[in-house]
């Protein structure tokens, strides 16, 4: 079935085209080299160089999107390949998700864009350089070019190099496979500390464990659909082991610099769906748009059968803007007498406050401490 979804022909592509006409704005790159990780809190025309990339995704309009046929024959890789359908199908004991996703109207998904918190301290630039290492060998074992501007990106997509559908599932698979230890590495450490100093740990570990589920989830969806070959694995062994003994340590001694570094991580989880949404709106990855989706996703997002693989990248893209949100507001917490200011709504209190359950109140550079009744 999804070698025949890999033929589509152009009348295929309306349900994208439609989605697009329905926005009202235009979609333009000023082509401005601007740094790209200049402050992205007032959007202006001479802002930067993934200007769109920094807006909403209801602000574009793709009237020329690409032609299936115009699209060359890519250079694929082999570090994953396509499943058969029959292996979505799941057995006939799946269990409800344990910790319950919670319902974003598509308008508040569409409004999440790509922000970038500017280094502040010696501690900021130590992650985010440190990020910057990790991502650029990301890109380089995923065959995944970044593009400047959407001229690039329709270059990039007309060359051999453009991002097949199995260039993204690789891309998805490892970065979930790294993003789901955070959580779960600080969640228990905290748990741990709970136990040994006999008090209560003011709602973090829920709120980070909750963050772990999520992410693995992210990761058992993309296996349901890619299948990592022998290399895949076990570069995600040793890739899996060296991070999650790195982020113990570390966490220990500096958990403040842990959190800012997820917060960093998560930026670029958002660049990277984000540049995904745009290539199934522009018409540059149809097998992509029109791959189906595992019923374990449909239970968990509270997708429908008229949903599609774009709805789906929409949900997983909220959820990284919302560890964003969290772990850079951890990180400017005093850890060890704050409490976590997600895990509960202030009632009779007119400040606006985070919540964990919806995305109205999103910021995707966190909260500082001033703004937060603790």
């Amino acid at each position: 079935m999804l070698s025949t979804l890999a033929n589509t022909h152009t009348e295929r592509m309306a349900p994208i085209m439609y989605r697009a006409i329905l926005n009202e704005c235009s979609y333009s790159y000023n082509g401005l080299h601007t740094h790209r990780y200049a402050s992205t809190a007032t959007t202006t025309k001479t802002e930067t160089k993934n200007e769109s990339l920094n807006k909403p995704e209801t602000k574009f309009l793709f009237p020329d999107a690409i032609k299936p046929e115009e699209l060359p024959k890519a250079r694929n890789t082999r570090l994953v390949s396509m499943r058969d359908f029959k292996h979505m199908a799941e057995g006939k004991f799946l269990t409800k998700p344990m910790f319950k996703h919670p319902v974003w109207t598509s308008e508040e998904m569409e409004g999440i864009y790509y922000t970038h918190r500017k280094c502040k301290t010696l501690d900021d630039y130590i992650t985010f350089y440190f990020m910057r290492v990790l991502r650029n060998t990301f890109d380089f074992c995923t065959g995944y070019l970044e593009p400047k501007d959407k001229q690039d990106q329709i270059r990039i997509a007309k060359s051999k190099r453009r991002m097949t559908r199995e260039k993204w599932l690789t891309r998805f698979i490892v970065l979930e496979s790294i993003a789901g230890i955070p959580g779960s590495v600080a969640g228990f450490l905290r748990h741990l500390q709970s136990i040994r100093l006999m008090r209560r740990d003011k709602a973090f570990i829920e709120t980070l464990l909750d963050e772990a589920y999520n992410e693995r989830m992210h990761l058992l969806t993309f296996m349901k659909l890619g299948k990592p070959g022998r290399f895949a694995r076990l570069m995600l062994w040793f890739g899996q082991g060296i991070f999650a003994n790195l982020f113990f340590l570390t966490y220990i001694i500096r958990p403040k610099i842990c959190h800012r570094f997820v917060g960093y991580l998560e930026e670029e989880a958002v660049l990277t769906y984000t540049r995904c949404l745009q290539d199934m709106r522009m018409g540059l990855n149809p097998q992509l748009y029109h791959t189906g989706i595992p019923q374990i996703a449909k239970d968990y997002w509270h997708l429908t059968n008229k949903d599609t693989f774009y709805d789906m990248i929409l949900y997983i893209r909220a959820d990284e803007a919302k560890h964003r949100e969290v772990n850079h507001t951890f990180a400017n917490l005093k850890l060890r007498q704050d409490r976590n200011p997600f895990a509960k709504d202030v009632p009779n209190d007119p400040r606006p406050q985070p919540l964990s359950d919806t995305l109205k109140t999103h910021r995707g550079t966190g909260w500082d401490r001033k703004d937060l009744i603790l």
